[in-house]
């Protein structure tokens, strides 16, 4: 095999390949061994079909064909090895010249990775919003507590907003009713725009055992897109009755005994948070600076298949609400060059962010240790919600787990930068990581118990 690279930019290359004839036997062979067990021929035993005869029956073009195709990704990988290149996504192949017995020619246009030159992470300065605690989030807080320890009491008078309803609905078009229309004793809260569009405000006013109608459109179903009227009967009205707020509430909703102990604890949460976000704000904002200042480009293939598998993700992820990308689109009055646009941008984005931590990790010969890999591959199948070994097999299987694997040596890259770069907030004041040592030790002890 002989082969030349041509630079066409600073992320793509074009290899233009020569296989001589004999090389391609070992492939040729293979074909006919392969075809030969797929053809019956009456007095041949399967897999012992001269090559004669299957060249007469399905073509000594089809074993070519499948020589060629067996003959190209090896003989790409042989071409790239021999270049040192870094080679990233599919390459796109063109066969420019090939007959039988001749040598086969052809041009693979990849993309590689460009030659970035890393500024010094201690020479990056970040600055971060001030960290500042108003009582109005404690207050919040306090609030979502109460809420989880209500409880509803039966009232005899007219249902209003923020009220919990028992209800039988019925829905007809036309005086006909709608298949799965109807539903005995729900419970609802009034005012949460929960069920269907116009329930709420037919709700309002009406007591137990008193009903009304209303009108609505249906979103799904055969009559969806038309107007259905649907009766409502109100069977029971209950009240939201929260717990006093009193050191008994703080000893029955957590672990503390007085009301002021659970409102420092819960301060304390939230100053945790807001400076995890800090670091993030400043991870972001420090990644932002590293690409602007080495220039990292961009390469258009791999963001194009970022982009596509982005789109798809997106699709799939409304599809599972029963959503369609039309629907999203119309209700967030953008057209789909609107979304491919903002999908574009970030996928540059995420790729430069990428090539850039892939450099840094080479540049410091960042390892990945069996243990770190392991924990990664638990963490994310404990969100997929499956064993590990089952969820690493899949991984395996749909060729993911180099993927996954890069995306913890880039996390290591990154932990190195963040330590090295100087974050400050609004105020001056020096910000440092302990608050995501403290998250992350959090998390690490969560996995143990689970």
């Amino acid at each position: 095999m002989k082969s030349t690279v041509e630079t066409l930019s600073p992320t793509r290359v074009r290899l233009a390949i020569e296989v001589p004839f004999v090389e391609l036997e070992p492939s040729l062979r293979k074909a006919y061994r392969e075809i030969g067990q797929q053809v019956q021929v009456p007095g041949f035993r399967k897999g012992k079909v001269p090559a004669a005869v299957i060249d007469q029956r399905v073509g000594r073009g089809t074993v070519l064909n499948e020589a060629v195709q067996e003959a190209i990704p090896q003989n790409i990988l042989a071409a790239v090895r021999e270049h040192d290149l870094k080679t990233l996504g599919r390459p796109e192949v063109e066969i420019t010249e090939f007959n039988d017995g001749d040598s086969l020619n052809f041009t693979a246009e990849v993309d590689v990775r460009p030659e970035i030159t890393l500024p010094d992470p201690a020479t990056i300065e970040v600055t971060v919003d001030e960290l500042q605690i108003d009582d109005s989030e404690i207050d919040e807080q306090v609030k979502s507590l109460r809420e989880r320890f209500a409880t509803l009491k039966t009232v005899e008078r007219a249902a209003q907003e923020g009220d919990y309803v028992q209800i039988d609905l019925n829905a007809t078009v036309d005086g006909e009713d709608v298949p799965g229309g109807s539903a005995s004793n729900i419970s609802h809260e009034v005012g949460s725009k929960q069920l269907l569009p116009g329930l709420d405000e037919a709700v309002v006013g009406l007591s137990a055992g008193e009903s009304t109608s209303f009108t609505t459109q249906l979103v799904g179903g055969d009559f969806a897109g038309r107007d259905a009227e649907v009766a409502v009967t109100v069977r029971t009205v209950k009240e939201k009755e929260l717990p006093e707020l009193n050191d008994e509430f703080a000893q029955m909703a957590s672990e503390f005994d007085t009301i002021e102990e659970l409102r420092g604890d819960l301060r304390e949460r939230v100053t945790r948070g807001k400076r995890v976000e800090q670091i993030y704000a400043a991870r972001d904002k420090a990644l932002e600076q590293m690409v602007a200042a080495a220039e990292v480009p961009a390469p258009e293939g791999i963001v194009r298949e970022e982009v596509e598998s982005r789109k798809q993700a997106m699709v799939d992820q409304l599809e599972r609400i029963g959503a369609s990308l039309e629907e999203y689109l119309a209700a967030e009055e953008k057209t789909e060059e609107q979304i491919d646009a903002e999908l574009t941008e970030a996928a540059t984005e995420g790729v430069k962010v990428q090539l850039l931590l892939d450099t840094l990790a080479d540049a410091e010969d960042v390892q990945v240790s069996d243990d770190e890999f392991g924990h990664e591959i638990v963490h994310r199948a404990q969100r997929a919600g499956m064993a590990p070994q089952q969820y690493y097999d899949q991984l395996v299987r749909s060729g993911a787990a180099g993927a996954v694997f890069g995306d913890v040596r880039r996390g290591k890259a990154l932990a190195s930068v963040m330590e090295r770069i100087k974050i400050k907030d609004s105020a001056g004041n020096e910000v440092t990581l302990d608050a995501l040592r403290a998250e992350s030790e959090a998390e690490h002890q969560h996995d143990h118990e689970h």
